[in-house]
């Protein structure tokens, strides 16, 4: 069966453990995650959690029913195939001491639409946000300004039109 990207959607009780007991079900059906974001939804109650994992149509379905079988967990969710959006934010380090990649690294944050965060003689930390594959491409370009460091949000992810 072929793997495929998945993004699951799960809203939870917003309670101790409960993030632990939906990780180790992946754990327990050989399927690594790639990302997770929590976080609390309009009610305090209640966190949404989204996970991204690589796995084929089976497995995840298997792991979607038994995550939604869990104590605390109120809704599971397989986001693949279904009318989404997702969003991944990148925080980048460059090296800023160079003053000829300055006013580049301007226009072209200007151009794509990052944000400059930070910047003094030595670095500057751009925000970049966008779809998880497409935002990775345009990280790994930026090595030719000196790219330093970055970390991930994670993906987040919302449905169309409930």
């Amino acid at each position: 069966m072929e793997s495929q990207k998945n993004v699951l959607s799960i809203l939870v009780n917003n309670k101790l453990d409960v993030l632990a007991r939906i990780s180790g079900t992946f754990s327990a059906r050989n399927v690594n995650i790639e990302s997770i974001s929590a976080n609390t939804t309009m009610d305090p109650e209640r966190t949404r959690i989204i996970i991204t994992a690589m796995g084929d149509n089976a497995a995840m379905e298997k792991i979607v029913k038994q995550i939604a079988r869990l104590v605390d967990v109120i809704e599971a969710r397989n986001l693949a195939g279904i009318m989404a959006v997702t969003r991944e934010m990148v925080l980048v380090r460059l090296d800023w001491s160079k003053r000829e990649n300055r006013r580049e690294i301007e226009m072209l944050a200007e151009r794509k639409g990052w944000k400059i965060l930070s910047a003094d003689e030595r670095n500057c930390i751009l925000e970049i946000t966008g779809e998880n594959g497409l935002l990775m491409e345009e990280v790994m370009g930026l090595h030719r300004f000196g790219l330093e460091d970055f970390t991930r949000t994670g993906v987040v992810a919302i449905e169309k039109g409930l």
